[in-house]
Order: C-alpha cells, then structure tokens, then sequence
C-alpha cells in the first residue's frame, strides 16, 4: 500500500511519492530555546519521529532537519531581564531540549542547526530577494513585500485584503504594515551582525527558509511543524523560498497542540509541564506513549487521569513482553523482532500515521499472545512477541530496545521499577512463608492490600510475580 499523507497545503490526504525514489527529506521547525521545554513542545519531535521511523522501516533512505531557533525578541528579552548573556540562556535550553527528545526515545536529527550559525546564508537570501524586487531595505530593517508574491497566504487560506498585523518595535519604513521583517535593525546592547544594509539581526521566519536551502536543497519532500505555525511562519517561509527560485517543501504537515483546560500549552498561559518534571514522576517510556500515540493531528487534553490510563496501558503491552522472554528464556534470537509488522499495522500506518489505529493492532496480538502463554503454547506466544516487538519498534516503545534497557540506564524509570519490585518481593516472601504455615487468611490479606496498592499478583509455576494493575 503506498503511503498516503495529510498535506496541509492541498487540504486533503495525499499519496506520498518522494522527490528521489527510496530518499525521503523532512524538515522540522524546531526549538526556541527561550525556556526549557513542556511537554507540548516535544509532542512534534515524537510525531515526526514515528514518520521517520516508519519511512525507515518501509525501507526508506531519510535525511531529518531539524533546526534550533538561538535567537530571536524573547530570548533577549530574557537576556535583559537576567542579567546573563543571549547566548548562554539559548544553550541552556537547548541543552534542555535534546535531553527531553532523548529521554523520549527520539532518533537524534541528521543535522541541527543553529540560525546564528548561518547569517551569510540569510544575506544571501535577502540581497537575491531585494534584486528580484520581493524585499526591500528601510532604515536598518530588510522586509517581504507580501503583495510580490501571488500565492501568498495560500497555505492558511486567507485573503489579504483582511490579513492585519501590527508593527513590531523598531520595525519602521514598511510600505505596507503587512509585509514581514526579515532583517531586524540593531538596537543598543542588542546581539547583531554585519549586513550590506547595517548592522542587526535575523527574523524568525528567514532562517529556516536558509538553513532548508542548505541542508536540503531547492526542493525537498516534507516540511513539519505545530499546527500554531502555519501562520505566520509557514506561510512566510513559503514567501521567502518561493520568491528565491526554490521549489520548497511538495507536503506540508502539522501536528495539534496539547491543551490544558481547553487552551494550548505555552509558557506564556503559565500552563505548562516541562518535560524534565515530567520525567521524574513518570517514567519516559510511558510519558512517549501517552504522547505520541493518540493520532498527530488531533489535540491532547492533559490530564493525570489520562496519563494514568496510558500507564496501565502501556504495562498490559510491557507485561506480556516480560512473561514470553522468561518462558522462553533470556532476550535474544528466540524473541528477536520479526522482519515485518502486521498487514493491518502497516495499513494503518500507511494511511497517515494511523498510530491509534495501529496500536489498536498491538493490543490485539498481545492479547492473542495472552491466550497462547494460557494454553502453554510457547511458540505461538513467542511468534506474537515478535510480532509486538516489531510494531512497538516503529512506535519508539519496545520496551526491550537498548535504549530503555540498556547499560547507561535509559529508562529513567527502571531505577524506581527496581527499588519497587524489591519491596514488593519482601512482602510477596512473607505471603509466601504465610502459606507455607496454611495461614491462608494472612496470604489472601497481603495479596488483597497489594492489589488495593494498584498491584495486581499472579501465581506462576516459578513464583508468584506483580505487574500494575
């Protein structure tokens, strides 16, 4: 089945055919590393992690860009505010940053580039633009003449003549309120850079439209993002690109927010829940799982109660995992991952990252698998581990990857799952020496005050064992 994606631009699903057969080229907008980051930012880096996982597995050559936006009003602003240097508050978060996109499983990016790291690229861009006559400068400042470009405005779907956007400070000399900054004159203690036309800084939207030319060409495949971005950032990359001679991005996609009572996460609503808090109370594989599994255009409402059902979720999946590697002995060939995914995994993965529905397909073989460990089947119970393992691979959550069990402790959680199943054993130890006195009442006591704990106790030929309820 070929792949078919929601394209932005076309406002309907779409085939996807690469530029190149067998390469595929994404780019992601990325952070502004004005603060460290909340879960709602990291949703987008685990939404096109799944695309890139899964263009990988249906065997795809993939070249991901994701940049960081180091600079930009906020940022200086909190420079101000502080006391401390632009740049160490930038590097600061995206530090922050990469540790979150790691603790969640997140491939690294092929390149991720920095857009201080590449003003000569943007210069270059702005002088071919004033040349062709779609910018021009005006004291100190370098803008888009939107009515230059035709299309503009053609991927959020608005007309002009209604488009009304407010002067941002120090941006005088536009011949129209509605053209968009480029190149930002410089202002008193301000970072800035030489330029043909004075010193100053870049505008958001020109860096990405540079730094895509550079890493990926006149014309790539994908350009992802927040929903939030279409407009302005989007719609003005297209602006810039576009006018430059670049064919630009063949699909457009968005992923939705994750609200709070009804309202998009941000740190400026006060709302949200930085990943780095996040992943202290839960562990990382289950905080991936309750964000990058519901579908990536639809919103997440936070809520602990949500969070919660997505751990006794994710613990069936883990649960069955664990029982079929210890009947079948340790990790390895015998419960290796199979070579491919279901039809009906892939079919619903094909149809726009249908990950919900996809999931849907693990929960059904893990409960086939149940069925087959019940009747002491082990080869059938292996084969649909395999089975598991090969579709949570593609979703970042197989929980037996080198990256939640391996040596450097990736799983941030495996510590405390240690320190509980310790605890857990002495008491299961005192249940057991209970029945070994036919002291049953006490055992049934234990076990009932386990499983009002939220733990739930199974008697095995090898010793009773705990999982979550």
């Amino acid at each position: 089945m070929t792949i078919r994606l929601y394209d932005t631009s076309a406002r309907q699903i779409r085939d996807f055919a690469p530029i190149t057969p067998g390469c595929v080229s994404i780019y992601l907008c990325g952070a502004t590393v004005q603060a460290a980051p909340h879960i709602g930012h990291i949703r987008s880096g685990l939404n096109f992690d799944i695309l890139r996982r899964w263009l990988l597995h249906r065997g795809y050559e993939v070249t991901f860009v994701r940049n960081v936006t180091d600079i930009d009003d906020k940022i200086i602003a909190k420079s101000a505010d502080q006391g401390r240097p632009w740049w160490a508050i930038g590097y600061e978060n995206e530090r922050a940053f990469t540790a979150g996109y790691d603790a969640l499983g997140c491939l690294p990016a092929t390149y991720e580039p920095r857009a201080t790291g590449h003003v000569p690229e943007m210069i270059e861009m702005m002088r071919a633009l004033i040349d062709s006559g779609h910018a021009y400068a005006a004291d100190g400042n370098v803008y888009f003449d939107v009515r230059s470009y035709p299309g503009y405005l053609a991927l959020s779907n608005q007309e002009l003549d209604n488009l009304r956007q407010p002067e941002g400070e120090g941006e005088t000399g536009k011949r129209d309120q509605r053209d968009f900054a480029m190149w930002k004159a410089a202002k008193p203690g301000e970072p800035s850079w030489e330029a043909p036309w004075g010193r100053g800084r870049p505008g958001w939207h020109l860096e990405c439209s540079a730094m895509a030319h550079k890493y990926l060409g006149s014309r790539f495949d994908i350009h992802g993002g927040g929903i939030d971005l279409v407009f302005p950032h989007h719609e003005n990359e297209i602006a810039q690109s576009t006018s430059f001679g670049d064919g630009f991005a063949d699909y457009w996609m968005h992923n939705a927010w994750v609200t709070m009572s009804g309202e998009k996460m941000s740190k400026s609503l006060g709302n949200s829940v930085l990943v780095s808090e996040m992943v202290k109370r839960w562990r990382p594989i289950v905080l991936r799982y309750y964000l990058a599994t519901p579908h990536y255009r639809s919103t997440i409402e936070y809520s602990e109660e949500a969070l919660r059902e997505a751990e006794a979720a994710f613990a069936r999946i883990e649960g069955f995992v664990q029982r079929v590697v210890e009947k079948a002995g340790k990790a390895g060939e015998p419960v290796a991952p199979a070579a491919d995914v279901p039809s009906a995994f892939a079919e619903a993965m094909d149809d726009d990252l249908g990950v919900p529905q996809a999931l849907a397909v693990v929960h059904t073989t893990v409960r086939q698998g149940n069925a087959a460990l019940s009747a002491d089947d082990k080869e059938a119970a292996v084969a649909r581990l395999a089975e598991v393992r090969a579709m949570l691979g593609v979703l970042g959550l197989d929980p037996l990857d080198a990256h939640w069990t391996g040596a450097d402790g990736a799983d941030r959680g495996a510590d405390l799952h240690g320190a509980v199943d310790t605890l857990v054993r002495l008491v299961l130890e005192q249940r057991e020496a209970a029945r070994a006195r036919k002291d049953y009442a006490a055992a049934d006591a234990i076990r009932d005050q386990l499983q009002q704990s939220g733990l739930a106790i199974e008697d095995t030929p090898d010793g009773p064992r705990w999982t979550l309820c």
